[in-house]
């Protein structure tokens, strides 16, 4: 059995990165395409190639597992050779539980990927994979940033942005080639790139981070296949007034020298815009926080909203008259009197 070297099949250095093994993957296979080569059995046989190596250089652990294995596969399998070279059979003393594997013929695949492949990682969901399932693939998902403001969080926003949506390339229909040259509108990527205008709402409650899933507006699937999405990439803004932690709101509110001492209400902002009354006891002491309930975020998944703590901010007054001045000087000799 011939050692199939994947590398080689998608044109890459076995260093290649997972993106590089992809972009390789999507040219080959719009080339060799069925649909693009009706009736080519040459073709054919090269997207099924295609396929089988992308298989497995897109999966690390597949990967890994090849690498290990690489050319002298056989010999780390335990595979024997057949005293008459006319009979197609093998010996296998390793890997799958049972002890050895069955001769078998070589030309029977009715999964579509190579005796090389079964033998190192078996049959695909169980020997089921048909051709068509093979020739579609689905798009790969597109990430866009997007930033919003605190407020914007609280109470959900609108954003009607531009984004470059690639598409099948109409001159040379996803090939990359035109009478065995390279493309001339695509440059042989096999995709030219259209600006569309998409308009998302951004939840309430949302935070840095948060992902919001635009279907159908990723990457063009293969073969039919269906395109990826497109996920907006929430990063919420700092506010200059509002600190955010989790579903709680966090804020300072100024409180004067005189409600600190002898109890009052002050107005709490806000991320509604609507001031809250909060009442302020006596010999309130600075920095001193209040729990107001319910008055934060809205919860992103679930009902109800977060808390709203109030932090006081004791304002000490100025231009102080005479009589304010004698006032506190009197407050004094009476604090020192009382020891």
């Amino acid at each position: 059995m011939e050692y199939k070297d994947y590398y080689k099949i998608l044109g890459v250095q076995r260093t290649a990165s997972q993106d590089e093994i992809k972009k390789a993957f999507r040219k080959l296979a719009r080339k060799y395409h069925p649909d693009v080569n009706p009736g080519n059995k040459d073709a054919e046989k090269r997207f099924k190639e295609i396929n089988e190596a992308y298989e497995v250089l897109s999966d690390p652990e597949k990967r890994q597992k090849y690498d290990t294995l690489g050319p002298n596969w056989q010999e780390q399998f335990g595979f024997q050779g057949s005293p008459n070279p006319n009979v197609r059979t093998r010996t296998y003393t390793g890997g799958r539980a049972g002890g050895n594997v069955p001769p078998f013929d070589f030309d029977t695949d009715p999964t579509g990927f190579s005796d090389f492949f079964e033998t190192l990682f078996g049959g695909m969901r169980g020997g089921t994979r048909t051709q068509t399932e093979m020739r579609r693939r689905a798009g790969d998902n597109l990430e866009q940033p997007v930033d919003i403001s605190l407020k914007e969080a609280y109470e959900g926003a609108k954003r009607v942005f531009t984004v470059q949506v690639p598409s099948e390339c109409p001159t040379c229909r996803g090939t990359g080639e035109v009478r065995g040259t390279i493309c001339p509108t695509c440059q042989g990527q096999g995709q030219v790139m259209n600006t569309e205008r998409i308009e998302v709402t951004i939840p309430k409650g949302a935070d840095t981070g948060t992902r919001v899933r635009v279907a159908g507006k990723g990457q063009p699937g293969i073969g039919g296949g269906p395109r990826g999405d497109l996920y907006l990439i929430v990063n919420v803004k700092p506010d200059p007034q509002f600190e955010r932690k989790k579903d709680d709101l966090y804020v300072e509110v100024p409180v004067d020298l005189v409600t600190a001492l002898l109890g009052g209400e002050v107005q709490v902002p806000q991320l509604s815009g609507r001031n809250l009354l909060l009442t302020i006891p006596p010999e309130t002491q600075n920095g001193q926080v209040f729990r107001l309930a319910g008055k934060g975020m809205p919860r992103l998944r679930g009902t109800g909203q977060g808390d709203l703590y109030a932090k006081v901010r004791v304002v000490l007054p100025t231009r102080l008259t005479q009589e304010e001045r004698d006032l506190f000087a009197k407050f004094k000799r009476g604090r020192e009197a009382r020891g």
